[in-house]
């Protein structure tokens, strides 16, 4: 006997409900649905109401974390100092690239083998560590294998002083950059 009465009251409540909405919805037609939306200008800012705004965000953009903008000529829309990240790109030019991340400031290559010594090949990482042009914002590692007798391509040892080394070309190639930046 419940069951017949619930199986009754269904089409009542879905009447109830959809009487509610369309209440609701009535309701809001004697509102006012007039906005002023803001009219572009020429230089990328938008006005409204005789105000003129550089973003949706204010002109300092979006503040996350307590951080702020920085100074940093080299600190642009990408998440590393750019002068690094193309020196890097720059010094290892020469190299197939297996992946490039300039947000994160990763570089990857592919193996590389120099045509002078084929039965060697390098592979590169290069990390940017940050947004400022400093000496220890980047970081590489090299990666070396030799072919064997058996065609076969198997780890060799780096000499130590070989990232130093690329880390120290592409610095000197981060500074002339910014200098360059920098001249009228």
């Amino acid at each position: 006997m419940m069951t017949n009465f619930a199986g009754r009251l269904a089409p009542w409540r879905k009447a109830a409900v959809g009487l509610g909405l369309i209440l609701a919805m009535g309701a809001c037609s004697s509102a006012n649905v007039e906005h002023q939306y803001p009219e572009k200008t020429g230089d990328s800012t938008y006005k409204q109401s005789g105000t003129a705004r550089d973003t949706v965000f204010g002109a300092d953009g979006l503040n996350l974390f307590g951080r702020g903008k920085q100074n940093d000529p080299g600190a642009t829309g990408i998440g590393v100092n750019s002068y690094l990240w193309r020196a890097s790109l720059d010094a290892i030019s020469f190299m197939p690239l297996a992946s490039a991340d300039p947000f994160g400031g990763v570089i990857i290559t592919d193996w590389y083998a120099p045509p002078e010594t084929p039965n060697e090949r390098f592979k590169l990482n290069i990390y940017i560590l940050g947004r400022q042009l400093r000496a220890d914002g980047v970081k590489a590692a090299v990666f070396r294998q030799r072919r064997d007798a058996g065609g076969n391509w198997t780890d060799a040892a780096v000499e130590g002083r070989t990232s130093l080394d690329l880390e120290n070309v592409i610095l000197t190639r981060a500074r002339q950059l910014r200098i360059d930046s920098e001249r009228p």
